[in-house]
């Protein structure tokens, strides 16, 4: 497989997949164009040896799986994260000022807010509607045209801007909508955009989880296009990776593809790595493939491994003191094991041996990230898996810069880096 192939698929991915919805949409398209079976958790299951199935839960997580051929005894676990921090609309959206009709926003996770003024906004997610015979559905809607903006304040009236003064959420983000709508009815719109995107006729919204989204697309950058920038980079990157290297194992070992939604707020949700999901599922298909009751179980968990992917902070070269001097991964050197003696991060010397030896046989070079010991550290859903499920779990990334901005950049050919690492993994025989 081509790394130009690799990349174009990504770029296509990233394109398609404004809200965390949208993302285990695409990623379950290729799963069923694979021969992955899609389970749902309403209804038993029967599961054959070697067969390739999926489920989501709440449309925004999915956990993907490629069963042994004969008695289930490890798995070989790459964990994600779909959602990205960004501007959600509030349920009570519209609302207007100086004679535009305006949008109601709240934060979703620790955004980077500064890089949201004066972008052409998109408008996407997840929209349930009553049809004209009383049935509810969940559908999804991608407005990838400018519809919106936030403007700057020009300097003039504001001096002190490039000073540091702080941004209200409240009072200095909503962006402007529709000029001279203060009438308006944003439902109206939103079903005129249904109609359009999916011949929606008739249908009553009932409730709506909506985001805004920068519209410009993904690109590679720079003169040799070694870098690649994009939105949502954290994390849909490793949702990516992870799902490629699914794709391209080679079927001889168990593997599992997990992405949880929820992970830049906390993870605390039926879907999110702090929740049952990834355990619901592995419980079920254990009870029919591997050794059945709580025993089996904890003897399956404590035999499997778990890679966590989450992008990692590299090191920026207008800013190279806020990396510890040892410690600073550069963009294109390879994926990084990240590690905090606080376990912030769930790596340890066992977990990072086997990631460095999987990279040795893949041919590609590793790096380490350890945050400053005067800086805080933040965290993923690798000690979170870990702590829920009790599976020895390493956290590692492709480093990028500009985490939490609308736009992020990573180094292009750390894509290929890290698929070949998990490629290796998924198709090693023996963990310990």
């Amino acid at each position: 497989m081509s790394r130009e192939a690799r990349l174009e698929r990504l770029l296509e991915f990233l394109q398609r997949s404004p809200t965390p919805w949208h993302a285990v949409y695409a990623m379950a398209e290729r799963l069923d164009a694979a021969g992955f079976r899609r389970l749902d958790e309403s209804q038993p299951w029967e599961l054959s040896p070697g067969e390739r199935i999926y489920a989501t839960r709440n449309d925004s997580s999915i956990v993907a799986m490629q069963l042994p051929h004969d008695r289930l005894e490890a798995l070989r676990m790459i964990g994600a994260h779909t959602d990205s921090p960004g501007l959600r609309l509030k349920p009570n959206a519209a609302q207007a000022a100086a004679g535009w009709l305006q949008l109601g926003v709240e934060l979703y996770g620790g955004v980077l807010l500064a890089p949201w003024f004066d972008r052409d906004l998109g408008l996407a997610g997840r929209i349930h509607v009553r049809h004209p015979d009383g049935r509810i559905e969940g559908v999804l809607l991608h407005v990838d045209r400018p519809v919106a903006i936030i403007p700057s304040l020009a300097i003039h009236l504001d001096r002190e801007v490039n000073n540091g003064r702080p941004i209200n959420a409240q009072t200095q983000m909503p962006p402007v909508f529709l000029q001279g709508g203060e009438g308006a009815d944003l439902q109206r719109l939103l079903l005129e955009w249904l109609e359009a995107e999916h011949g929606l006729v008739g249908a009553e919204i009932l409730d709506f989880e909506l985001a805004l989204h920068d519209v410009q697309p993904p690109a590679l950058v720079g003169v040799k296009r070694e870098l690649l920038a994009s939105a949502r980079l954290d994390n849909l990157l490793s949702c990516f990776i992870g799902l490629e290297a699914l794709l391209e194992s080679d079927g001889s070992q168990a593997v599992a593809l997990v992405a949880n939604d929820h992970e830049e707020v906390g993870s605390a949700s039926a879907c999110g790595a702090q929740g049952p999901f990834l355990g619901d599922v592995l419980r079920r298909v254990n009870a029919q493939l591997g050794e059945p009751g709580e025993e089996g179980f904890i003897r399956l968990i404590q035999a499997s491994r778990m890679i966590s992917c989450d992008n990692a902070h590299a090191l920026h070269p207008n800013f190279t003191d806020r990396h510890d001097a040892a410690h600073g991964p550069g963009l294109n050197g390879g994926p990084v094991i990240k590690v905090n003696a606080n376990q912030r991060y769930a790596t340890n010397s066992a977990t990072s041996a086997l990631f460095r030896d999987l990279c040795r046989e893949a041919g590609v070079p590793v790096q380490t990230f350890v945050t400053r010991a005067d800086m805080g550290c933040g965290s993923t859903i690798g000690p979170i898996t870990a702590t829920e499920l009790g599976v020895p779990t390493l956290d590692v990334g492709v480093p990028q810069w500009a985490m939490h901005s609308i736009r992020e950049t990573a180094g292009s050919h750390d894509v290929e880096h890290l698929t070949r690492a998990l490629i290796a993994f998924a198709n090693r025989a023996r963990l310990g």
